[in-house]
């Protein structure tokens, strides 16, 4: 969930100009995002067929806590689904402070407008936030109920490519457990972050030869940092991400999860840089 970070990357950044706002809080605030990625990683796996991604996003958040909002990218390679071959995911919760952090509950739906379908699918999650001396700390659960979109309905990724269902149907659910923490380096205007998450879910391919844990489990990595841009909103991030998904492991998913280009797997070692704005 790395876009989560780049956010929060960039709304550290426009900080320092709302803490000088001394106006009780707003009864609603809107806060939103747009970047520019080298590669869109979802939880290690390029979905971008480890090309350029745009990416936006827009929250309204109520002085309860209620939240909802929208987080959008452009797809390629394994994430094509058809139609704009967009990812669209809308998002709502409730985020309440607890001792010195926050707990946050809520559900994301993923879309994809226009594409085949079978695609969308609900994933109900929850997040405990907080603080360790500099660095600020997040654990996530995301849990996914049995759904057709995640389904094992090709077992191999020929079959995929064939059209071929092996099991049409199919309803798999799917568990995702991470960790994320970032923290300011004194000093200077850079945030280090990290991420570390495991997946465990269909261990095939779902009706539009996609899973969202690839091969059934996981873990999945990234270390990196921010440079926030002095007197502007903008923040460059530069990251390094991989997983522990080997060719081998993963060979009766293909073609399907290789880029398109070279053949090389889409859940290898990658350096993704980024350019985000936050308002």
């Amino acid at each position: 969930m790395y876009r989560s970070l780049l956010v929060a990357a960039g709304l550290l950044a426009a900080a320092p100009a709302a803490a000088q706002d001394t106006a009780p809080p707003a009864p609603i605030t809107v806060t939103g995002s747009v970047a520019l990625v080298s590669d869109y990683r979802f939880r290690g796996v390029s979905q971008s067929d480890e090309e350029l991604a745009v990416q936006g996003g827009l929250t309204v958040t109520h002085k309860s806590g209620l939240y909802i909002g929208a987080w959008a990218s452009n797809l390629a390679g394994w994430g094509t689904f058809g139609g704009s071959n967009t990812e669209l995911d809308l998002i709502g919760g409730y985020k309440l402070p607890l001792g010195g952090g926050a707990l946050d509950v809520g559900l994301t739906w993923y879309m994809y407008p226009g594409g085949a379908s079978k695609t969308d699918f609900a994933e109900p999650y929850v997040k405990l936030s907080g603080t360790l001396g500099p660095a600020s700390l997040l654990a996530g659960v995301a849990y996914a109920p049995k759904q057709q979109a995640l389904g094992n309905w090709y077992a191999t990724g020929a079959a995929a490519q064939s059209g071929g269902y092996t099991d049409p149907g199919d309803k798999e659910d799917n568990l995702y457990l991470w960790g994320d923490a970032t923290a300011g380096i004194p000093t200077t205007p850079l945030t280090a972050k990290a991420h570390i998450g495991y997946s465990h879910g269909n261990p095939g391919l779902g009706p539009n030869g996609t899973s969202v844990t690839p091969t059934g489990s996981y873990w999945d990595w990234m270390i990196g940092a921010d440079f926030a841009v002095k007197g502007t909103p903008l923040t460059l991030g530069v990251a390094y991400t991989d997983t522990d998904i080997s060719r081998r492991g993963s060979a009766y998913l293909l073609p399907n999860f290789s880029n398109t280009e070279d053949g090389s797997s889409i859940a290898g070692p990658q350096v993704v840089f980024s350019v985000a704005a936050a308002f």
